[in-house]
């Protein structure tokens, strides 16, 4: 597969990425669940926080995409309780929600870094 900048993807390594996306989507909705569940944005920052850097860890190139996948369904999840399960959050909820990506960008960047740095101690990939 030839990725946009012209270089070329195996498709081996495009195929592995699937399992990582859906776990991510799963750690998002999670975590909005627990944003649902608990009303409590500290729990929810740890949830995202940690699952964040486990796939930072595992999947360091593009630790950015975690970030997103991850933080998106915290107000997703927020705006379907709200549109289906007919919940009305406060509207300091909604905003808290989006507050989700901020620990995300550390997790994911700290779980990236600390790859490198079992990289260059063990000389492992």
């Amino acid at each position: 597969m030839t990725t946009a900048w012209g270089g070329v993807q195996s498709e081996e390594r495009a195929a592995g990425d699937s399992l990582q996306y859906l776990l991510a989507s799963g750690f998002g909705v999670l975590a909005g669940w627990i944003d649902i569940k608990f009303s409590d944005l500290l729990f929810t920052a740890l949830i995202v926080l940690l699952s964040c850097m486990l796939l930072g860890f595992v999947r360091p190139k593009n630790a950015w995409r975690w970030v997103v996948l991850v933080g998106i369904f915290v107000p997703l999840t927020d705006w379907f309780a709200f549109a289906v399960l007919s919940q009305k959050p406060e509207r300091a909820q909604i905003y808290e929600a989006f507050l989700a990506f901020l620990p995300g960008i550390v997790g994911a960047y700290s779980g990236s870094f600390g790859r490198g740095v079992v990289k260059n101690l063990y000389g492992s990939s």
